[in-house]
């Protein structure tokens, strides 16, 4: 059986690229000895193969197979444009 293909929320931070978006995942997870919340942030360039992208916009990402050298995730859907 095939395992599912991560899903991941986040930020557009540039669209300035041609079919390549850079997206903001911030995640926040409880520190294991201390208890505080820690907010991790990664960035990810995912595909965006009609430009539909804008900066601001909420989207969900899937992983995918290598596109190139540094594209390993494509947007599947805009959640939210941006104001």
């Amino acid at each position: 059986m095939r395992e599912q293909r991560k899903h991941l929320v986040g930020t557009v931070t540039s669209d300035k690229m041609d079919k390549t978006v850079v997206v903001t995942v911030e995640r926040a997870r409880r520190h294991p000895v201390y208890g505080k919340v820690v907010r991790t942030v990664k960035k990810y360039k995912a595909h965006d193969e009609r430009n539909e992208c804008r900066m601001g916009d909420r989207v969900e990402i899937i992983e995918s197979q290598p596109i190139s050298r540094h594209k390993r995730w494509s947007v599947v859907s805009i959640l939210a444009r941006a104001k």
